[in-house]
């Protein structure tokens, strides 16, 4: 009886005639990711700023970075699993592409059978998109080797994941409200991306010199000279992207570049300097710098801080770039990451050797917290799972 209401229900929900032979209703299956509307794995704050969005709805020129990213040799590896185990693959490989991309704001455009296109800066616009796209990338290639070690211990499968960008100009069509979108690419800007992507090995990302242009300073480049592609009317010179830079805002690498002399802030530079004497004194100071955009704020900070390094105090920093607002609490983590000394190649393990014996050396009571503070800067502990 359970039986026949349970499938009278799903009758009535499906809104289809009834005819039962006994047993059981089969399982609903999950739609995989590939297939589903776009509004449905887009994450809601996104897909309500699109929605908002006056020119994603319009449609229009705008400057972006496409990014292609697909499994090397799938045909291959599809042959050495069941097909329903393949399609499970993909489908958690595809879930991990989407997050990756949402998470620098940037948006799935179409599955390719095996990978993804996205774009950054359209249907949102951010004047840091080529930023945004290598950023999603590098995060995209840390997740992704994770998840192909995972398949080689699991399934002996040599999963592994190539990714190419280009930065130009696409057109940008109408967006419906089901977030579907229609972009057609304005000369390669599309094409060379994904050129770039088939030319990447395995578990590299490969970028032109338009988006290497966009982002130098920020990220580690290597350059690896021009190559002829198929549909490019000359060379391409390409790039290797292979981590984050040194430089961290545009202030950064304009210092890099060359700043010209620092003058007329003697006053404002006089009022850093008496909240940092009280501070010495052990009151410390909170000191908000405000101001209209382009009069300096940025250097006047940078200035006083090298004055402080200087005469030999600790200065640690943190940024609230717009792509981190999905992270919570990213000023924090990158303030404590700066006070414990960690680095971005460092393992877990060398993670939680400088987080355990900076507080040790402090107070050898905070032993018991240090797998609270493990998990808050998320760096695994295989003692507490």
């Amino acid at each position: 009886i359970e039986e026949l209401v349970e499938i009278q229900r799903v009758a009535v929900r499906d809104g289809r005639a009834l005819a039962w032979a006994g047993g059981a209703p089969p399982a609903p299956t999950e739609t995989p990711a590939r297939e589903r509307n776009p509004r449905d794995y887009t994450p809601k704050h996104l897909a309500d700023k699109i929605l908002q969005s006056k020119s994603a709805l319009e449609g229009e020129r705008k400057q972006v970075t496409v990014l292609f990213a697909d499994v090397k040799g799938s045909l291959e590896l599809a042959e050495q699993v069941d097909p329903e185990e393949w399609h499970r693959i993909l489908d958690r490989f595809f879930q991990i592409l989407a997050d990756g991309v949402h998470r620098f704001e940037g948006t799935v455009n179409q599955y390719t059978g095996d990978g993804i296109m996205a774009l950054f800066g359209a249907p949102i616009a951010h004047e840091d998109h080529a930023q945004r796209a290598c950023y999603a990338a590098l995060h995209l290639r840390d997740e992704l080797r994770r998840y192909a070690d995972e398949l080689r211990r699991t399934k002996a499968l040599s999963f592994s994941v190539r990714i190419g960008l280009n930065s130009g100009e696409v057109i940008v069509g109408k967006i419906g409200d089901d977030l579907r979108m229609d972009y057609t690419a304005q000369g390669h800007t599309v094409g060379l991306a994904q050129r770039m992507e088939q030319l990447a090995p395995p578990e590299s990302t490969y970028l032109t010199d338009q988006t290497a242009r966009l982002v130098e300073g920020f990220f580690r480049l290597r350059d690896l000279g021009e190559f002829d592609l198929k549909g490019a009317g000359q060379p391409v010179r390409a790039f290797e992207l292979e981590d984050v830079g040194a430089l961290r805002t545009r202030l950064e690498v304009s210092r890099a570049r060359g700043f010209s002399k620092f003058v007329g802030r003697d006053r404002e530079m006089a009022s850093l300097e008496s909240a940092l004497a009280q501070a010495g004194e052990g009151r410390g100071q909170v000191v908000g710098v405000v101001g209209e955009a382009g009069v300096g704020k940025s250097r006047l900070c940078l200035e006083f801080v090298e004055r402080c390094r200087a005469r030999g105090i600790a200065v640690y920093e943190a940024h609230c770039p717009a792509h981190g607002k999905a992270v919570p609490f990213l000023p924090l983590l990158e303030l404590l990451r700066a006070y414990f000394g960690i680095a971005e190649r460092d393992t877990a393990a060398e993670a939680r050797r400088k987080i355990a014996g900076t507080l040790l050396l402090l107070d050898e009571g905070m032993r018991e917290l240090l797998p609270l503070v493990f998990d808050f800067m998320g760096v695994p502990d295989p003692e507490h799972p």
